[in-house]
């Protein structure tokens, strides 16, 4: 479920290259580039709609739920809520009665801890920044709780995997992948210094989610994520992969806010949401390292350099800006 989405897609194609029997669940309107011409079933139908999801669910052993509404900027956050923890909460229902031997669920690093003064969090550190999260992040924790608490209540057999920042080709639909895609076409003027984040390729964590379905522990976390990476090292690494000049001008993070600011004002006078918000800056500032240690142990989750997926990313998004002669 959700194989329209840039993790849901390489989690169907790890699969089918693996020689499964791989149904997935679809809208009408999704993109399905990322899966075009794989041998799979496909299902139409909404999550919201429940004799649609327990037809895509009969007879599965396992489910990949990688439905996500991502959009960190919105002001109002109620169309998170609905998909990310309601609509979840059907599927739910549904995956209690079917029989499953694991349900594994995408989450993300943002539902981990941050690190203060930089040190390192893992699975079991105390989540501690409720208050400047913003909206997505309480709907994922929300999503997390929701699919947890069935595992306690009702015995499903559902592993969490907490993701970072996926690279790698083809990402039809970019959103982390932004920053890579401008700076590898050369339009990203400049970087933000002092921040980074949690990193990982694309197949990687595929990998790790068919991993997880086959030895993680029910009712468990593991975080999937590489290494941590500085802004400045992400866009320098796109760049010099296909021969553009990297970003040479960091700038500081009170610029990030003061576009939000304005961003906001003018969100709320013209009454539509804007890529970069306060809340988006912060989400930017609110990270550090984190422990992939448990990844390695209980699944056997053996990452490679993420520099890699951001190379491969960078040239595929330049070979689809020439036009074709």
């Amino acid at each position: 479920m959700g194989a329209s989405g840039n993790v849901g897609a390489c989690v169907t194609r790890h699969l089918v290259a693996a020689g499964a029997d791989v149904r997935v669940l679809l809208r009408k309107s999704s993109s399905t580039k990322g899966i075009d011409g794989l041998n799979v079933e496909r299902h139409y139908g909404d999550i919201f709609d429940t004799a649609e999801v327990a037809a895509a669910m009969a007879d599965r052993d396992v489910v990949y739920y990688c439905v996500v509404d991502t959009r960190a900027e919105l002001r109002d956050p109620a169309p998170l809520f609905k998909t990310n923890v309601e609509g979840l909460r059907n599927v739910l229902d549904v995956a209690v009665q079917a029989n499953l031997r694991r349900f594994v669920f995408l989450s993300t690093i943002g539902t981990v801890a941050v690190g203060r003064n930089g040190e390192t969090v893992d699975e079991d550190t105390p989540f501690n920044w409720a208050e400047e999260a913003g909206g997505y992040i309480a709907s994922r924790r929300a999503a997390e709780d929701v699919v947890l608490s069935y595992v306690s209540a009702h015995g499903l057999p559902a592993v969490v995997c907490n993701v970072s920042n996926p690279y790698g080709p083809p990402d039809w639909q970019p959103r982390q992948g932004m920053l890579v895609k401008f700076a590898a076409q050369g339009k990203l003027p400049f970087y933000v210094r002092g921040v980074g984040a949690e990193v990982v390729g694309i197949d990687d964590v595929a990998d790790a989610m068919l991993l997880a379905a086959e030895r993680g522990r029910i009712g468990q976390r593991y975080i999937i994520s590489e290494r941590y990476m500085s802004q400045r090292e992400l866009v320098t690494t796109a760049a010099q992969a296909v021969g553009a000049r990297p970003p040479r001008v960091g700038i500081p993070m009170a610029v990030m806010y003061g576009i939000g600011w304005v961003n906001d004002a003018m969100g709320a006078l013209l009454r539509r949401d804007f890529p970069m918000s306060r809340q988006s800056a912060k989400l930017v500032e609110l990270t550090s390292p984190a422990s992939h240690d448990k990844a390695t142990r209980e699944l056997g989750w053996h990452p490679t350099p993420t520099e890699e997926f951001i190379r491969r990313a960078a040239r595929s998004y330049v070979e689809r800006s020439i036009p074709a002669r």
